[in-house]
């Protein structure tokens, strides 16, 4: 039956609470048992047939059906048959009979309906064509007939048909006409016949019968079942399910025969006989009793569905004492029942038909839509085909039919059952618009049930790329105060919503300190697109400086200051947070300036990054600043080595950046990088000597003791700290030969002296800074010396090489005079030439040598040797003075000068004597001077008068 949900459920619970604990439990037990077994979801639903229906049944009342692939036959009472469409209109209308329509039966091709009736006959009408009506006589009321499957099809246009005469006729078309033959007699009325191939089953009052029509013998009889109420008062029924199995429902008893065929199917669709010994045989498949009526049988799939007529108490067989209506009206409902083979029930559901009270167990009728396909689709309905089941009261048709996913769907959900449903939605039953349907009516249980997360999962899956669905959800949460929930589900593409709903959902985030750190996940991964961070800003920022605010929070307004540019903003809060990447940041958006404020954290951050940026912006943010900001972080940090840090990058990158520091940067390295103090007392003139020495006193640092020292002027307390402390000889040495200080050597010697140690080691380093022999004459006699006899012999090897080596440097020194002097003496020779501008060009023309060898000399002594040659100077050859003609001067070192062409036809003329073999009379030096000659072999200049003078 249809499950009636209780409506004081929830009270109940609470009025069980009180009961002690078994019975509670006991309780509990039952009311699940009891919600099972109501809970249980029916197979088919129903539908009054409309139409014309209710018009035609006001006045009349219906006795039986038949359903064909494309229509409805209804016989009533007055003998009429009334052909219907599946909705109930009414097509045509057949007045056949003159009494009461008792069967109705179509073809398979649905073109003809055969009918019999109580005034004995049997009428058959044509559906499509005028062909004239058969009408058939037989005299006595008839109750069932059945046409041939392919009475459309074939010529002989059999049917078969029987009645309260107890025969039963096969009617076929001969050459003369309509024949008759009677299949079986004798045994009481025919109450039902159904024709299936070529196989006919009958029932009488003995029990049913198999007639196989293609070889003309009968197959097999079924008894009747014991106990069962009169055919006449009872009828049963009879449904071919496939070709091979009978399903008998008759008074309380199913019996589903399964028929073994003796015959195969021929060419071109006729039979051919198979032999004797291979005759049909039937088995009896499935049997079982009920506790109802049967009214009707049909088959559903691989169950039955069995019209039940509930019979009343105590009344017995006396209720079928007459045909006549119950006056007393204390019949039950109707029901269908869903059965399997087994009797085992599937689904009851009770009928409310019209006037159930007064009615019988044969006034119902049930008849199914036939099976798709000329052979019934072997007993399956054909994929898409939907099975339909017509019960028939007398003023009354209801149509059943099997549930199909939408209504499964329906039920679930008219059951609280929304997530059964939503699986059944997902695993593709239904129309896809019901989705958002179930969809949303899920949401919404689970918002009154307050599964707030629960529906902000699911949100993603019922809402799909719907925009509005998605904002009025935002919206429903939001006011819900349960928003933060739903944002980890919001889409942000595909569909994308509206600005506000973005916003909506991170302030919701950021005024709940307990989603601050989802605030931060959701603004990171949102794109930045898709909403306006202001608003979000102005609602975090309010919080800054409370106790509300935490580093999610902060982070998540740095994040968003980034969004909408506000990068000065941003970087404060990464700074202090303490965000690794920070550095990156600045040099990403050049906050160079800001790191002003902000130089402490980043120190504690990354202090090996945090100094080479100080460094590259020591215009942006001074020394002093630095230094300023890490004193006043003392006691947050180790500011020292900070300072240490800085003031030493500083120093290497500019020794004079820092010079107020240094004093303060000498204890930095005494403390962090003892090493680095000394290169640096010896690197900056920018500490004070005494405090620096105090530092190095406090700290024992003997070596910076010296350096200071000696710095300060105090070589000798320096020395003795060296040779008293440190016990360093050759550091003494080094110490003196650098102060250039010859008392200081004579106290080195008289500190040396009491050291027989220091004496050998003293007289190994002296050579060349003093004379070992005086060392040796002041040491007192008696002194052990270690490895004297070496060291002396040392000191003598020494001497000698120093010796040897100075006799070599006065060598090359000599040779080295020589050679600058012949250098020089050559270049004394060398001419100047000097011109004025019209024959400078005029030779860069021509190209001549002379212009080439007065090019090579100096422009500043060209011009001091002109200042002096054009006053009263004279040409040594033609004794003019200079500044008469105007011509190039030739000048030497010698002082001597020359016109250009005075010199140059005194020079050819030496030339020709040359060549003609005349005795030149040239010194040896100037034979023998084989650079005199260019690379071109042209002579150069030479003053004529000192060339003749040395010949």
């Amino acid at each position: 039956m249809t499950p009636i949900t209780s409506e004081n459920g929830v009270d109940g619970d609470d009025e069980r609470e009180e009961d002690d604990g078994e019975e509670e439990e006991e309780d509990d037990d039952e009311e699940e048992e009891e919600e099972e077994e109501e809970e249980e979801e029916p197979r088919l639903k129903y539908q009054r047939m409309g139409g014309s229906i209710p018009s035609l049944l006001s006045n009349d009342a219906a006795s039986c059906i038949a359903v064909a692939e494309r229509m409805i036959a209804l016989g009533t009472l007055d003998g009429t048959v009334h052909i219907l469409d599946f909705l109930g209109n009414q097509v045509k209308e057949f007045a056949a009979h003159t009494a009461a329509v008792n069967d109705l039966s179509f073809d398979i091709e649905g073109e003809y309906i055969g009918s019999c009736s109580d005034d004995g006959t049997v009428v058959i009408n044509s559906l499509f064509t005028d062909e004239k009506v058969l009408k058939f006589e037989y005299h006595r009321p008839m109750k069932a007939i059945a046409l041939d499957p392919e009475y459309s099809r074939k010529m002989s246009k059999r049917f078969v048909a029987g009645g309260l005469a107890g025969q039963l006729y096969f009617n076929s078309k001969k050459w003369l006409g309509y024949r008759d033959q009677v299949l079986h007699s004798g045994e009481g009325p025919i109450h039902a016949v159904k024709w299936r191939t070529s196989l006919i089953a009958w029932a009488n009052d003995a029990g049913v019968k198999v007639y196989d029509a293609a070889n003309d013998r009968r197959i097999t009889f079924i008894e009747r079942p014991r106990g069962s109420p009169r055919p006449e008062l009872l009828l049963p029924h009879l449904v071919w399910q496939d070709d091979t199995l009978l399903v008998i429902g008759w008074g309380m008893s199913v019996k589903i025969a399964s028929i073994r065929a003796n015959q195969q199917n021929g060419a071109n669709g006729t039979y051919r006989d198979v032999p004797v010994s291979s005759m049909n045989q039937v088995d009896i498949v499935a049997s079982f009793q009920t506790s109802y009526y049967i009214s009707g049988i049909a088959p559903f799939g691989d169950s039955l569905v069995v019209l039940a007529y509930i019979p009343v108490e105590e009344d017995g067989e006396k209720e079928f004492s007459s045909t006549i209506s119950s006056r007393l009206g204390n019949a039950q409902r109707p029901e269908v029942r869903v059965v399997t083979w087994n009797n085992d029930e599937l689904a009851t559901d009770a009928l409310p038909v019209h006037g159930f009270e007064h009615y019988k167990a044969k006034d119902y009728s049930l008849a199914h839509a036939p099976f798709s396909g000329s052979s019934y689709a072997g007993g399956q309905w054909a994929a898409g085909d939907e099975p339909l089941y017509y019960i028939v009261s007398p003023k009354d048709v209801v149509i059943a039919k099997p549930r199909d996913a939408e209504d499964h769907i329906a039920w679930l959900l008219e059951h609280g059952w929304h997530e059964k449903a939503l699986e059944a939605v997902e695993a593709g039953q239904g129309r896809s618009e019901l989705v958002d349907e179930v969809g949303s009516r899920y949401l919404d249980h689970l918002i009154v049930e307050r599964k707030y997360a629960e529906a902000a999962s699911l949100c993603s899956k019922l809402l799909r790329g719907s925009a509005p669905a998605w904002e009025r959800w935002v919206f429903h949460f939001a006011h819900l105060r349960q928003l933060p929930v739903l944002v980890p589900y919001m889409p942000t593409e595909n569909p994308r919503l509206r600005d506000t709903a973005y916003e909506v959902a991170l302030v919701a985030l950021a005024t709940n300190p307990s989603f601050h750190k989802d605030l931060l996940s959701t603004v990171k991964s949102w794109p930045p697109l898709i909403y306006s961070a202001l608003p979000v800003i102005s609602a975090i920022e309010p919080q800054l400086n409370t106790s509300s605010m935490t580093d999610a929070l902060k982070e998540a307004l740095a994040e968003l200051y980034v969004i909408d540019g506000q990068y000065e903003k941003a970087f404060s809060l990464f700074a202090d947070l303490m965000k690794p990447d920070i550095f990156d940041f600045i040099e990403k958006h050049s906050l160079h300036v800001t790191i002003r404020e902000k130089v402490v954290q980043l120190m504690l951050l990354d202090c090996k990054r945090t100094v080479p940026l100080l460094i590259q912006n020591k215009d942006l943010i001074s020394p002093p600043e630095v230094v300023s900001q890490l004193l006043t972080a003392s006691n947050k940090c180790d500011s020292r080595y900070f300072l240490h840090l800085y003031l030493h990058a500083l120093f290497e990158a500019n020794p004079h950046a820092g010079k107020d520091f240094h004093d303060m940067q000498v204890e930095l390295y005494a403390d962090y990088d003892l090493k680095m103090l000394l290169p640096f007392l010896r690197s900056s003139q920018h500490y004070t000597l005494e405090k620096a020495y105090d530092i190095c006193v406090k700290r024992d640092l003997l070596r910076e003791q010296v350096f200071i020292l000696g710095r300060m002027g105090n070589s000798k307390k320096a020395l003795a700290i060296i040779i008293n402390k440190l016990g360093d000889i050759e550091e003494a040495v080094e110490f003196v030969t650098m102060q250039h200080d010859d008392e200081l050597w004579e106290e080195l010697i008289k500190q040396c002296l009491h050291k027989p140690e220091m004496v050998g080691v003293l007289l190994e380093h002296t050579v060349g800074n003093l004379d070992p022999l005086y060392i040796v004459n002041m040491v007192p006699n008696g002194l052990e010396i270690p490895r004297l006899r070496d060291r002396l012999v040392k000191i003598i090897t020494d001497y000698r090489t120093e010796t040897s080596l100075r006799h070599g440097c006065n060598d090359i020194l000599k040779a080295d005079c020589v050679n600058l002097l012949v250098k020089y003496y050559k270049e004394a020779r060398r001419a100047i030439c000097l011109s004025n501008e019209e024959e400078d060009a005029r030779a860069k023309r021509d190209g001549s040598r002379d212009s080439q060898a007065a090019g090579r000399t100096a422009s500043a002594r060209t011009m001091e040797v002109k200042s002096k040659t054009r006053g009263e100077t004279r040409c040594c050859m033609c004794f003019d003075p200079f500044s008469i003609r105007d011509v190039s001067v030739v000048a030497f070192f010698c002082c001597h000068a020359y016109h250009m062409s005075c010199l140059m036809d005194s020079m050819h003329t030496v030339s020709s004597r040359k060549g003609s073999g005349a005795t030149s009379g040239i010194s040896e030096y100037d034979s023998n001077d084989e650079d005199e000659e260019t690379v071109s072999g042209v002579p150069r200049l030479r003053c004529i008068l000192c060339t003749t003078a040395a010949s």
